[in-house]
């Protein structure tokens, strides 16, 4: 993680970064510490440790907390990322919100210009082919709810944008699907190929031409005011005609802990966001932060602002979404004013609208005195840039330090095991054999029983997730069906009637939490336990106890939210296509007969993936986490067992080299690591 100490001079944008994303310097610290105590180790360790600190090395620097940002088209989300990147106008925003590009700004203190890149990934031939096949998610949609004339228009439109495609990319169109393509630069120019998309593209050359196709890119290039490396990644909006989008969201929040919902201040969670509320309704509350962009467009905001507080409160709250996600506002358009020194760019509504916004804010605090740092801080990124650093640092990256400093430990305690083994044999000169044959067994032994206890424990979690999923499937339909034929005895079929499915979603979230709880305790178990039997079995095998050689427990990353459960289904469309099915239905019993079929069809692929996308994957890193360490201690063991039999004076050789330098590194190493990740070792989560 550590970056050239040299001092570096930010230029006037940068230090605005700099002030924002001020909160992860700590964090910064903590990880240039661990760096610092691998450094020692390195020193200190032999050859059989130089893999393990050369991976441990990799993985600081590979760290790279994720920021998904999600919201409703035309919420000013790129506009936002151009700003929290420091890179005002990089990414396109002006454009026909039709592309369904997830875009990754990878930015990192220690990239220089010469190790810019971009990877720009294409839709596959599978994904083309159900697009146009099923129409997508409304297709699959519109046809379980028989929604025919819905079906058919999907097609239309999916026809349509077929030979838009292949108009633009001509004969290469199917040979592009499923490629990629990779540059070792990154401009403005060049994101605008794959990402900018509208139905008029003024006649810019290139412009868009691979949009249509293009499914992400990933962009890398330096941000020096940062404390640590960062991704931000920009997603669709989520209410496009085929759902598409909404699919592509769901992954891109997967893949990040931390999720920033952009509102429009005019239309703070309107209808058409009730697709947003269900996203996040299922991503912990400490991991979401609400951004009410466009500010800069309210005529009053220091009265309107309390207002769409209030309302944005009231939504989440009626929606049992919890109290602790943070809600900010601000303006992209602000901030990216006060990045490029140019004020003037704000026009002058916008301009009255700072006024009006600075007044409030000058009678309920202190504001900057320099004119750009006001409109900075006025904008809203200074307080995204903190909430973004506090959760990051109380959550992605105490679990990182927590996991890699106990790894690190654990090398410290090899080695200093191993010195005190050597110890041992020349103060002793004919000490007593190991019997590395009767080590390894007990290994084996070891080994086979904690990973079969961890296996059996997730199998028996995941049948009985299975078996919730069910159980919640049936008490839905159950409830649904009678709900439907209590209002048909009461009132007929002239009066439609719907049902609200977040009682089925609250059904499925609980059996999944349950199944992570449980897993959780499980894996804890049987990570404490095999370290402490490993423990124990040096002491016994070495008749060492007081060496320094104590194992901390592996840890296993959190699991997946099921951020799938919030996707829309048949039961959310209260369209048209609600009201041609209840006049087809021909008596009662056609009524519950078929809306049960339409609700198992809808709930059986969502159990499913929760099944298969979300416990399984979980189940099998959890497995692989304690195979990993099961392997680093069995080599380490095996490697301090070779140390009973060599000759008398290679060890007094090693000895004398160990009493320099090597001692005072590991020693070193040892009071950093001390407390690094602490707090996660003694339990708190």
């Amino acid at each position: 993680m550590k970056h050239d100490p040299k001092l570096k001079t930010l230029s006037h944008d940068q230090e605005l970064i700099a002030h924002a994303y001020r909160g992860l310097a700590p964090l910064s610290r903590d990880f240039d510490r661990l760096e610092t105590a691998l450094d020692h180790l390195q020193v200190a360790s032999g050859a059989e440790h130089v893999e393990t600190i050369r991976a441990l090395r990799a993985k600081v620097q590979a760290f790279t907390p994720a920021v998904t940002l999600i919201g409703q088209v035309k919420a000013g989300k790129t506009s936002l990322v151009n700003a929290m990147a420091g890179t005002p106008g990089f990414l396109p925003s002006d454009i026909n919100p039709w592309t369904s590009v997830v875009t990754s700004l990878n930015l990192s203190p220690r990239r220089t210009k010469a190790q810019q890149r971009a990877d720009f990934r294409f839709f596959t031939d599978a994904e083309w082919a159900n697009l146009l096949t099923t129409g997508g998610r409304v297709g699959e949609l519109a046809s379980r709810a028989g929604a025919d004339e819905e079906l058919a228009k999907v097609c239309r439109q999916l026809d349509a944008m077929r030979d838009a495609a292949r108009d633009r990319l001509g004969e290469r169109f199917e040979m592009l699907l499923g490629q990629s393509h990779d540059y070792s630069y990154v401009d403005p120019e060049l994101v605008q190929r794959y990402v900018c998309l509208g139905d008029d593209l003024d006649g810019e050359p290139g412009q868009g031409r691979f949009a249509d196709i293009t499914r992400s890119a990933e962009l890398f290039f330096g941000q020096p005011a940062l404390p640590i490396p960062l991704c931000l990644r920009d997603t669709p909006g989520v209410n496009d005609t085929f759902m598409v989008r909404e699919q592509i969201t769901v992954n891109a929040i997967r893949g990040s802990r931390l999720c920033v919902v952009v509102l429009s201040a005019h239309q703070a969670l309107s209808n058409v966001d009730l697709a947003l509320v269900r996203l996040i309704a299922n991503v912990p509350a400490r991991d979401v932060i609400i951004f009410v962009n466009r500010v800069d467009e309210l005529t009053d905001p220091a009265n309107d602002i309390p207002e769409i507080r209030a309302s944005i409160e009231a939504t989440l709250k009626s929606m049992s979404i919890p109290a602790e996600a943070e809600i900010l506002f601000g303006s992209a358009k602000w901030a990216n004013a006060a990045l490029s020194g140019d004020l003037g760019q704000m026009g002058r509504d916008s301009a009255e609208a700072l006024l009006n916004w600075a007044r409030y804010q000058a009678e309920h605090g202190a504001l900057e005195k320099d004119t750009a740092t006001m409109v900075w801080e006025l904008s809203g990124l200074p307080a995204m840039g903190q909430a973004i650093a506090d959760r990051i640092a109380a959550g992605e990256g105490a679990a990182a330090l927590s996991r890699l400093g106990g790894a690190a430990r654990n090398v410290a305690g090899a080695i200093s095991a191993a010195a005190a083994i050597t110890d041992r044999q020349i103060v002793e000169r004919r000490p007593a054999p190991v019997d590395a044959s009767k080590l390894e067994n007990a290994l084996d032994a070891l080994s086979t029983e904690v990973t079969q206890t961890l296996s059996n424990g997730l199998a028996t979690l995941t049948a009985d997730l299975d078996l919730r999923l069910g159980k919640a499937q049936e008490t839905f339909g159950n409830r649904a069906t009678t709900a439907l034929i209590r209002h048909l005895e009461s009132y007929g079929e002239e009066i439609e009637w719907t049902y609200e499915p977040s009682g089925l979603r609250l059904l499925l979230k609980s059996s999944y939490n349950v199944f992570c709880a449980k897993s959780h305790k499980v894996a804890e178990e049987v990570f404490h336990d095999a370290a402490s039997r490993i423990q124990a079995l040096f002491e016994e095998t070495f008749a060492l106890s007081h060496t320094g050689y104590t194992l901390d427990a592996p840890q296993g990353a959190d699991p997946p939210a099921p951020i799938m459960l919030g996707q829309t289904i048949a039961l959310d469309i209260k369209g048209s296509w609600w009201s041609r099915w209840w006049r087809k239905r021909r008596d009662y019993s056609a009524y519950a007969q078929e809306f049960r079929a339409l609700i198992d069809a809808e709930i059986a692929p969502m159990a499913d993936a929760l099944t298969s996308d979300h416990a399984a994957p979980h189940a099998e890193a959890l497995q692989e986490v304690l195979k990993s360490f099961l392997a680093e201690q069995r080599k380490v063991l095996m490697g301090l067992a070779q140390r009973s039999a060599p000759d008398l004076e290679h060890l007094r050789k090693e000895e004398a080299k160990a009493v320099g330098a090597q001692t005072d590194a590991l020693a070193a190493a040892q009071a950093v690591l001390t407390d690094i990740g602490s707090n996660r070792r003694e339990g708190t989560r």
